[in-house]
């Protein structure tokens, strides 16, 4: 059974795998970026395609509260629904990147 205690641990696994796949274009590095203590954790893109910069988040995921807040998912598939596979319960995931007035549209949680 999934405690809350281990919501840490699941989401660095979701980042590690999405951190396994390297842009197809450019020369960027991925940085995962975790800090248990605040309970951040990030994937990051940073690096050039051809004379473009590319520098940012990719998924941006705080764990406080009890709850897993996906601040910003900027992956295909979604992390909310990878959380959901690892068993997290849906009722403990906050879509933030959504308006509060609009999380009850959701069939997550609304923080």
């Amino acid at each position: 059974m999934v405690t809350v205690a281990s919501y840490p641990e699941i989401v660095k696994q979701v980042i590690r795998e999405h951190a396994a796949h390297k842009p197809s274009v450019g020369d960027i590095r991925v940085e995962a970026i975790f800090d248990d203590a605040q309970g951040h954790y990030e994937l990051s893109y940073a690096g050039w395609n051809g004379k473009h910069r590319v520098h940012g988040s990719v998924i941006h995921v705080d764990v406080h509260d009890g709850k897993v807040w996906v601040e910003h998912d900027g992956t295909e598939g979604g992390v909310a629904l990878a959380f959901v596979e690892a068993g997290i319960p849906r009722e403990h995931i906050v879509l933030a990147f959504h308006h509060p007035s609009r999380r009850p549209l959701t069939d997550f949680a609304t923080g």
